[in-house]
């Protein structure tokens, strides 16, 4: 069984486990992880999700033992996009999923390749001091063919993009946090447990609001500004007659200060 749910409360942590090949992509592995993700997005009781891979890698991309393998670019027909309706599973599982919720990835060791990619899908990144990240298919002429060149200039600039997806070379920690790649760099082994406590500390507030907000943020490229002003306003305008009974508890007392801790 290369993968497992644990669920604490609104938290789920999504486990890879295939530390027997530093957590690389086999076709298992990639629908397992797309019917979990599948499965947390539905699930009313769930509202952020963890992502980790065990044994001390995030994941080394795609396994290359399987795509040697393969015959040509046939192999990958069941991953085109269709003309019309939602995309199929990537290669890489979950990274053509629009998640209605945050995940999180909880980085140890090596995301590189499509690991990277993966790691660049998920909302927030935490690595630990020792991870990396870098686009180390570069050296077998594989593409990134699973969200890199979309996310990467995204996240980074198109600058840095470019350096990174040209050269392939190695990210440590402290540059991705430089650079915006990550959000949290902690030290060795405690990546996992950052994340969940973060995850925890965000499914503590109102979901509904907190979504719209993220998907304002989300939908927002390629708009003008006046056209983001616009759909900001029409998704989240029915959030606001909840927040009113957030104001009244303000009013009430709780949260003063900034505090986040009595809300």
């Amino acid at each position: 069984m290369t993968l497992r749910i644990e669920k604490d409360g609104a938290v789920w942590t999504v486990i890879h486990s295939r530390p027997e090949a530093r957590n690389a992509m086999d076709p298992q592995s990639a629908r397992d992880l797309y019917q979990a993700f599948t499965a947390f997005d539905a699930d009313d009781s769930a509202s952020v999700a963890v992502f980790w891979g065990e044994g001390g890698a995030f994941c080394a991309g795609w396994d290359l033992k399987h795509a040697a393998a393969l015959s040509g670019a046939d192999a990958l027909d069941p991953f085109d996009f269709p003309a019309e309706g939602a995309p199929p599973m990537a290669p890489m599982g979950p990274s053509r999923l629009d998640l209605s919720k945050p995940v999180i990835a909880a980085v140890a060791g090596p995301a590189v390749a499509g690991g990277m990619e993966l790691a660049m899908w998920a909302d927030i990144r935490v690595m630990e001091e020792t991870a990396f990240m870098g686009v180390y298919c570069r050296r077998w002429g594989i593409p990134l063919i699973d969200g890199g060149t979309v996310r990467l200039p995204r996240l980074v600039g198109e600058g840095r993009a470019a350096d990174l997806i040209l050269t392939g070379r190695r990210v440590d920690a402290a540059e991705a946090l430089r650079i915006g790649l990550c959000e949290y760099v902690v030290g060795e082994g405690e990546a996992r447990n950052r994340a969940e406590a973060l995850a925890h500390d965000i499914a503590r507030f109102p979901q509904s609001c907190m979504n719209a907000d993220r998907r304002s943020m989300r939908a927002q490229h390629g708009l003008s500004a006046q056209d983001a002003l616009r759909q900001e306003w029409q998704g989240s305008k029915p959030e606001v007659a909840i927040g009113v009974k957030g104001a009244a508890r303000f009013a009430g007392g709780k949260g003063r200060g900034g505090d986040f801790g009595d809300i």
